[in-house]
Formats: C-alpha cells, structure tokens, sequence
C-alpha cells in the first residue's frame, strides 16, 4: 500500500474517531438545551491533539463550537473542527458559529449532518467554505439523525420527535382486567426508562395514567436527579386529583396540563393554585385531546423530544395520527396466564409496527426483561 493511501486510511480513521467523541459529548445534554439541539464540538489539531471540547449549554446557549473553540484557543489554528450538526450562520442572541469558527483560523471543518433548519440549511456550509475553510459532511450521519432528530422534527414537521415507552407482560398484556396495578418490570428495567427521562425535554402521559398510577414522572438515578424534565399530562377536562404526586409536586418541577377550552374554571383555578400551568388546545369531535395539534403546540414553545409514557390507548392513538418516532417495548418475565388482560398493543400500534413503518433497532436483555426498540423508517 503506497504512502498516500495509508495516510488516508489513517485519517478516516482519526476522523471517525473524533466524531464518535464529538456525538457522546453531544449526548450529555440531550433533554436540556431545547429549543436548541445538544451538539458536540472538538477541536483537534494536525498532530492529533484535543484541545477543545464542548457541548451546547443548558437552556441551548453558548453553542458547543464557539465554546470549544475558546477553549484551544490559538491552537485551534490550522486545526480541524469536528462538530455533530452544520454550525449556525444566523445572528439570534449570539453570533453565528460560523463567525466564530472562521476567527479561530481552524483549516477544516467536518460535520456529521446538515442542518433543516431554513436559517442555516447549506449557509453554514457555504459561509465556511467561502472563508477558505476545508468542510466535509455526512461522517457518522445516521447516528447524529438520530441525536438529532428531535430538532429535525420540530423543523421540518413542527411538532416534537416521539419516544413512546410501553411495558408489557410476558403474554402481552398492560394490566390486569380488573384495573389492578401490576408491576411489570424490575429494577434495571426502572433504571432504563428513568435514564431515557434525563434526555427527554419532557414527558407526556394521559389523564387516564395520571389517574390509574398516580406517577411522579421523575427522574431518580444516583447523580441525575436534577435532569427531571417537565412533565406533560393531556387531560381534556381536568380530571387530575389534586391530591397526586403530579400536582403535589408542581412547585418543584415544571408540570403543564393540556386541557380544551370547555375545561371547568374551578378546576382550572384548583390547578392553578398548586402552580401547575394550564395550557388549552383544541379537542377532537369525542371531546379528547387533538394530539397533532398538542404535539403542535408544544413544538411552539421550543419543546424537541417528548418520552410518552401513557398506556394502550395513549399509544394507539398516536400510533393512528402516525406520531410515533421511536417505539420501545419493554417485555417482563410476568405472565398473567388465561385471566388476561388489557393488551399492551392496540390494533393501530400493532399494525404500525408489523407494516414496515418501523424497523428493529436494538434487542436487549435488562435483568429478567428485554427491551425492543424499533425506530420509524
């Protein structure tokens, strides 16, 4: 192999590698920088050193490149700059990275996706090159759209990206038919979901869950506790006990009730009083949540990535408004045998995932149960 190519097969390499980090760095702060995505920059220079390395900031600013950049400071020049999404070439409250990236005199950029959104789409790209930088794209593409995706959501269809989490039994079912509680997964199972929480920006249940199970929709891992996002419950008229863990808990950690306009006042007041926020969205003709139009809304106010952790019906009906991005069913040793139950899987949740609109992404093993992730196609 002559010299050229081995140099070549050496950079691909290191690139791939530095885009690998970039992306992890980038994950730490999935569920805390909405309405901005979480990006991760590193600065490396030609002898392979790190000498910069950031992740986009809590609340979505300062953005990674320019923060990474600060950090290598002059050598950065003649540097390459690996950053997980386009940088920015629009002003907002702070200059555009591109701004930033051509100041800090780095010789090449490379990203892992362009971004949808119309005030940058191509531009960041174009602006850098203008500049006299090298830029290559598309390293590692498809697990920064997958980082990613709740951004892309919000851009392209205004609405957040989708993560519905369902439990089931052995033999398929949610709950019992009497309407008993049952406890269908263990210990590690808990600590998965609990996880997929800390990088959520909020997470969504009806008022039937609300209800039934009276959840805390928190998040209780060692270290992460503070990563408690906002929590979501779509209740058309109201019905939350004030007395639940959701409303109790209302002055510590954000919680919005999605409600219709013919929600009573006094209910509303009842609410409110607890400091949980009322926000109204339109209903269908049943008189239940219009959830493309609550999905909608929550997009209006910067929202990207909702973890839904309602039951079947919730499921199922997103399943047939086709809002569903990512799906995983946590399946437990339990069994409850010929007494039944409520099926986990409503026809069009079972129908989405068998019709190819979906395709399996990960199988594996947490304790006694094992999670199934399947992701829309």
């Amino acid at each position: 192999m002559t010299g050229p190519a081995v140099d070549t097969a050496v950079q691909q390499a290191l690139d791939r590698r530095a885009m690998r980090l970039a992306l992890a760095l980038g994950r730490r702060n999935l569920g805390r920088t909405w309405p901005n995505p979480s990006v991760g920059a590193i600065v490396v220079t030609p002898d392979g050193r790190i000498v910069g390395q950031a992740v986009t900031a809590p609340g979505g600013r300062p953005h990674a490149e320019p923060l990474a950049l600060a950090m290598a400071g002059e050598a950065a020049r003649g540097a390459t700059l690996y950053v997980t999404l386009e940088p920015c070439s629009h002003h907002g409250r702070t200059p555009p990275c591109t701004e930033a990236t051509i100041r800090s005199g780095v010789a090449r950029v490379v990203t892992a996706i362009e971004d949808p959104d119309p005030r940058v789409a191509g531009r960041g790209h174009a602006g850098l090159r203008a500049a006299g930088i090298a830029v290559e794209t598309g390293l590692l593409r498809e697990e920064a759209a997958r980082d990613h995706r709740g951004h892309f959501s919000r851009v392209t269809k205004g609405r957040p990206s989708l993560h519905l989490k369902l439990a089931r039994t052995r033999d398929g079912f949610a709950a019992p038919s009497t309407g008993e509680r049952l406890k269908i997964t263990g210990a590690i199972a808990d600590g998965a979901v609990h996880l997929w929480r800390a990088h959520a920006d909020a997470i969504m249940v009806g008022i039937g869950t609300a209800r039934a199970d009276d959840p805390s929709l928190t998040v209780r891992l060692p270290g992460l506790t503070e990563r408690s996002p906002l929590r979501i419950v779509l209740d058309s008229t109201l019905r939350l006990n004030p007395a639940s863990h959701l409303v109790r808990g209302a002055r510590d950690l954000p919680t919005l009730v999605l409600t219709g306009r013919g929600a009573p006042a006094h209910a509303r007041r009842m609410l409110a009083s607890f400091g949980v926020e009322i926000a109204f969205v339109p209903t269908d003709a049943q008189g239940r949540i219009d959830l493309p139009a609550a999905l909608a809304a929550l997009a209006e106010r910067g929202l990207t990535r909702i973890c839904s952790e309602g039951g079947p019906a919730l499921a199922d009906a997103l399943a047939a408004h086709d809002l569903i991005d990512a799906c995983t069913l946590i399946t437990g040793a339990v069994a409850l045998g010929e007494a039944g139950g409520l099926p986990a899987l409503g026809p069009n949740l079972a129908r989405r995932l068998a019709d190819g609109s979906f395709a399996t992404v990960e199988t594996r093993d947490l304790g006694p149960d094992t999670a199934t992730t399947y992701e829309r196609i």
